[in-house]
């Protein structure tokens, strides 16, 4: 008889979602989903409101990554304003933007991911939190809360507020940085590179014996994409996008932002408030793409700090190339990590950084605009239209997790195929599905936000709909 197994909610990510896990008469997997249960709505009470507000506006989205929306929803009124922003302005939203890749990579493997691989996928799920890590390792657990706090403090240094902050505005940002957040950020560097070098090792020791999450938690081919410079490099502001395919080749490259929907296609499940971005040449399903730090990793030729540049070659060589593991997000978090830090080193004596010339004005000269910036979490697009007036009229966005939708719902499916035989639901099988989406680091509610144990609900439901079998956990 076939039969339904449901996760209601998945735990330690940021927002609320569910899974259902689908057996067939055998019992064994046929099928998996990830439900996104939420409904937001910005796209549509934007309407209406000046675009010069939107930044302020969509920085809400997210109480983890406002600095994403702030950043792209900023470019996308320069581009209403049509006015090129003073090299200050660009540096110092480039600043905070390290800032927050360092914060919200930070949070995902300390807080989040970590007590999986240190306190085991098996292991008590009241303790399997931050605060069993902290119990298990408290000075594992103090370093990677203070390397947290340092981006945190970049992005404070700025904008004013560790989240939320109306700094970049259409035309540059509106402060510069001070002599004292200079000295502050310049201090605190090695104290956070020596944190970030101690989690690499950590991980790349724990690899060895994850062999098999490394096969089973979303080990397949896709295409990835994201920002690239102009010579290939690592990229998180600027630039143009890529994609390439799990054999490294590029399939299309230097493409514009402006002509997104001639290569984006968005389709809809009736099952989920997430959108399942596709590459439109491929058409829905076949053209599956993921974005992030593994996409981002996998894409450039290479990331323009020394250090970061060693670790990519021993990435590629333990990845056998092109990663295309999800399990390797991971890793390839923390290698961005090291280049955000590498990069604000390299940045943080620059004079322009305490210049006061970091805005450009204008009215209102382009009744379109789309802005793409790269969230922690992957490429993030806004696409406003705007009146005369300069009033909204049509909102698009298109947000990071909702890319790796098509991707975290195979993840799941392979990784239950592995683990789930008969009837039998136990602790470990639930963590390692939830585990495979929280690779991924999806921010659901972006704005409500759970860290820690949540309560879990599973369901074993047969063909005809009757529920043969619950598990609670509290």
């Amino acid at each position: 008889m076939a039969k339904t197994v449901i996760i209601d909610p998945v735990t330690r990510i940021e927002g609320h979602a569910k899974i259902s896990i689908y057996l067939d008469d055998r019992g064994e997997v046929d099928d998996a989903r990830f439900h996104v249960v939420e409904y937001r709505g910005f796209e549509k009470f934007c309407e209406g409101r000046p675009f010069t507000e939107m930044a302020g506006i969509t920085a809400r989205i997210c109480g983890i990554c406002p600095v994403s929306h702030l950043l792209a929803s900023a470019k996308t009124g320069d581009k209403i304003l049509a006015v090129k922003i003073p090299p200050a302005g660009e540096k110092l939203r480039r600043l905070m933007n390290l800032g927050q890749i360092t914060q919200s990579h930070a949070l995902s493997f300390f807080h989040l991911s970590s007590p999986d691989f240190l306190l085991g996928w098996d292991s008590d799920p009241a303790k399997r939190n931050v605060f069993g890590l902290i119990a298990s390792d408290p000075e594992l657990a103090r370093a990677g809360i203070r390397l947290r706090q340092f981006g945190q403090t970049v992005i404070e240094l700025l904008g004013a507020r560790k989240i939320h902050a109306a700094w970049a505005v259409p035309g540059g940002v509106r402060t510069p940085l001070s002599e004292e957040g200079r000295t502050w950020i310049r201090d605190r560097l090695p104290e956070s590179r020596q944190t970030l070098n101690l989690a690499l090792n950590l991980f790349k020791d724990l690899l060895n014996r994850f062999q098999t999450e490394v096969e089973q938690f979303g080990q397949f081919r896709s295409l990835f994409m994201g920002l690239v410079g102009k010579n290939g490099e690592w990229e998180h502001y600027g630039g143009q996008i890529r994609f390439t395919d799990s054999d490294a080749k590029i399939v299309a490259d230097s493409l514009n932002e402006d002509d997104y929907q001639d290569y984006l296609g968005e389709a809809v499940e009736p099952w989920s408030y997430l959108k399942f971005p596709y590459y439109k040449p491929l058409g829905y399903p076949d053209g599956i793409y993921r974005v992030g730090p593994l996409a981002r990793v996998n894409i450039c030729s290479h990331f323009g700090t020394p250090e970061a540049d060693r670790e990519l070659q021993e990435f590629r060589q333990r990845a056998g190339g092109v990663a295309t593991s999800s399990f390797y997000y991971h890793y390839a978090r923390l290698l961005e990590i090291l280049a955000a830090l590498e990069r604000i080193e390299q940045l943080i004596d620059d004079p322009d950084l305490t210049s006061n010339r970091t805005r450009a004005t204008g009215g209102i000269n382009q009744l379109e605009g789309i802005g793409v910036s790269e969230a922690p979490r992957g490429t993030l697009f806004h696409h406003y239209q705007v009146d005369e007036n300069g009033l909204i009229k049509k909102v698009n966005l298109i947000i990071a997790t909702g890319q790796n939708n098509l991707a975290m719902n195979k993840t799941i499916t392979q990784i239950a195929k592995h683990y789930i035989q008969g009837t039998e639901i136990t602790e470990g099988m639930l963590n390692r599905v939830e585990a495979g989406i929280r690779a991924f680091d999806p921010c659901l509610s972006c704005s409500t936000h759970a860290t820690g144990q949540m309560p879990l609900q599973v369901e074993l439901i047969g063909a005809d709909g009757k529920v043969l079998n619950q598990v609670w956990r509290n």
